[in-house]
């Protein structure tokens, strides 16, 4: 079925020690930081940019908010961000934060042309939250439409294939991306979706929905 409309929710932890099999290596990540999500795509000739939206960060701006935008082929509805410190043992000067960021109304159209469908999630968070023991993302989506026969549980780092009404593959999806710096210092970010185009699409360029990042507090 292309419209889903139940909730999907997952989370993934990342202790100081723990690796996850297919995550690919990446720098160290921020004390904590969230956004919205970001587009930078080029498509029959015209380049596509929404800019990082809302993006919060644990040292500074500690909340935000973004309007609707939308561009050719993409909208991104209202959204907010917060990313907060709190103290768990005063004593010892022990604190954890968390990163939020939470949207609605995704829509991606740009693949139309190229036969493929209309896809679209109504709402969506994702967090990513940090102690001294290390750190953890969750994750929420309702509403999906247009990604057809994704699973009842969606795990991290899961892949979907979008298809045109030919059966070619015009992007692949990823979701509840989950990228953990090399070597391993406790820290990760998540994308919650990623879009990453195929030739046949006609599309180059990088598509975020929701993303969030953060390390282990001191």
């Amino acid at each position: 079925m292309n419209h889903i409309l139940a909730r999907r929710a997952g989370a993934v932890a990342a202790a100081l020690v723990l690796g996850l099999t297919g995550v690919p290596a990446h720098a160290a990540n921020p004390a904590g930081v969230a956004s919205v999500g970001s587009a930078a795509f080029a498509t029959s000739g015209r380049q596509v940019v929404v800019p990082v939206q809302a993006r919060c960060a644990v040292e500074g701006p500690t909340s935000a908010t973004s309007t609707a935008v939308s561009e050719p082929g993409i909208r991104f509805g209202a959204g907010t961000s917060s990313c907060t410190t709190t103290v768990v043992d005063p004593a010892h000067n022990v604190t954890e934060t968390k990163s939020v960021a939470e949207g609605t109304d995704f829509e991606f159209s740009a693949l139309i042309s190229a036969g493929g469908p209309r896809l679209k999630v109504g709402k969506w968070r994702v967090s990513c939250t940090g102690t001294q023991k290390g750190t953890s993302s969750g994750w929420a989506m309702d509403a999906l439409s247009g990604f057809a026969d994704l699973p009842k549980e969606i795990p991290a780092n899961y892949v979907h294939e979008v298809k045109s009404t030919a059966g070619k593959v015009l992007a692949r999806v990823t979701f509840s991306e989950v990228i953990l710096p090399d070597p391993n210092d406790g820290s990760m970010a998540m994308n919650l979706i990623r879009f990453r185009f195929t030739e046949d699409s006609g599309i180059t360029g990088d598509v975020v929905v929701g993303a969030a990042a953060c390390s282990p507090t001191p």
